[in-house]
């Protein structure tokens, strides 16, 4: 039984995250980018000034307003959204696409994230215009609401199994998979100094595993405006944290950076020169490096979305445009900041073979020694915790779509924090393929939903730029 399930579970993997699936995902991004005249290239300079540069410079942008007393600022927004994407596919899934695909796989990546930006911003352009209010008042949204109220009762269907294969993703992907690797990497932080003996090991995964779970019931209980207030502290500082142990990093080892950009994108088109010719193939090293660059920034998977749509904002386009910049943050920033660590650190790279965060890990103690294993530790704490709050929104977001009805989210909740201790103390290796299975499966609703809703998107577009070369400037 066990190996059918694996066989069927790995035949499902093959098709959702093998050509059919990724083309689909390629192909939707590359749709929207042609239909909005390549929004997120053409006009980054506008989209980066009223994201970043309206987050260091407009109020409204980043405090609460009066006007909205159940909604989040935008930047909340955008950190609860980034909370659930920047996580482990950003150490993990970079690493493996390394190793799997060799360092061309980066440039796949990055180019599945150009495309992706424009997924991203449909979704939430989508979700703003299409989002409506709960009972309690709030503003709910994502890719269930802009199905059903842009799509009709006629494709009701595609919205309840969108929400039906979130449900499912969420123990998986969100919750379990996540506390796991915390207390990995405090376990080897600790064994590593000989802080703790192994026979301790499972009673200190176990107390992990508890103090996981009430911080996060403390967390999501208290709705949607204090998960917005803990992800607006969490996810600036996490960011941060990492991004200056990564160019620490690329600047202690600068001389190699010219030869790791040069593997980068010649081993795009030919992987064989770089990786000794165990890893020849094309298609694997663009397979790789597109499958985890959408796997961390969610690009055609709709949740982002769903946090985006709880903010104070009138305009979706404003707020679509918060969409792109998390792709880029996420992927082009973080993403490619772990990859130049791994490439420019030294680190022996055995292509071919799995491995996860211990390449990432190696990398930054190959570079600043063993005692900066304690800070990649904490940024990986910091990391996953950040993924089972966002997931855990989105969660209680389905439930209340699927049973129409706010009494269930709260339940629910509690049984999405008590799953911290199961994450903390069993063996999760089927559970990360099955969680992979599920997240590509969710993507399939979304991305039709984008196809047929492509044609509003670029009427909003329009609208928001209603003169030929000209634009809106902050809070118009």
């Amino acid at each position: 039984m066990p190996e059918r399930f694996m066989w069927g579970i790995e035949a499902v993997n093959g098709i959702v995250w093998g050509p059919m699936g990724l083309g689909l995902l390629f192909g939707t991004g590359l749709l929207l980018t042609v239909r909005t005249g390549g929004f997120q290239l053409r006009r980054w300079d506008y989209w980066m000034r009223h994201t970043l540069g309206a987050i260091l410079t407009d109020r409204s942008v980043t405090a609460h307003t009066a006007r909205e007393e159940q909604a989040i600022s935008q930047f909340q927004s955008l950190c609860t959204a980034l909370a659930s994407t920047i996580g482990t596919g950003n150490l993990v899934g970079v690493a493996t696409a390394i190793l799997s695909g060799g360092a061309g796989a980066v440039f796949w990546m990055w180019c599945s994230a150009l495309l992706g930006m424009c997924t991203k911003y449909a979704e939430v352009t989508l979700a703003v215009h299409y989002r409506e209010r709960s009972a309690t008042g709030e503003w709910v949204g994502g890719p269930m609401y802009y199905i059903k109220n842009g799509l009709g009762k006629r494709w009701q269907w595609l919205a309840i199994l969108y929400a039906l294969f979130g449900t499912l993703t969420v123990f998986g992907t969100g919750n379990a998979t996540q506390v796991n690797t915390i207390t990995t990497a405090i376990n080897t932080a600790l064994t590593q100094f000989h802080l703790v003996s192994d026979a301790f090991v499972p009673t200190l995964n176990l107390i992990i595993g508890i103090f996981c779970a009430m911080l996060v019931a403390m967390v999501l209980l208290g709705g949607i405006k204090r998960i917005g207030s803990v992800s607006e502290k969490l996810v600036p500082f996490m960011a941060l944290f990492y991004v200056v142990l990564g160019i620490g990093v690329v600047l202690l080892n600068l001389e190699r950076l010219p030869g790791v950009l040069q593997s980068i994108f010649e081993g795009a088109f030919n992987p064989a020169a770089f990786t000794g010719g165990i890893i020849g193939s094309l298609f694997v090293s663009m397979q790789k490096g597109v499958s985890r660059g959408i796997f961390s920034n969610e690009a055609g998977l709709g949740t982002g979305s769903i946090a985006h749509a709880c903010a104070d904002t009138q305009k979706p386009v404003t707020q679509g445009m918060f969409g792109i910049f998390e792709v880029f943050a996420d992927t082009i920033i973080i993403c490619t900041l772990t990859a130049l660590v791994i490439l420019c650190s030294g680190t022996p790279v055995t292509y071919g073979v799995a491995a996860g965060a211990e390449l990432t890990i190696s990398g930054f103690t190959t570079t600043y020694g063993s005692w900066s294993s304690i800070f990649t530790a904490v940024a990986l704490c910091c990391f996953a915790f950040s993924t089972i709050i966002g997931w855990g929104l989105y969660g209680s977001r389905f439930v209340q779509f699927l049973f129409k009805s706010n009494k269930v989210v709260r339940p629910f909740l509690v049984i999405y924090s008590f799953v911290s201790i199961l994450g903390a103390t069993l063996d999760l290796g089927l559970l990360w393929d099955i969680a992979d299975t599920f997240n590509g499966l969710m993507s399939i609703p979304n991305l039709i939903a984008l196809l047929l809703l492509s044609g509003m998107v670029v009427k909003l577009t329009k609208e928001h730029f209603p003169g030929k070369g000209t634009v809106r400037k902050t809070g118009e």
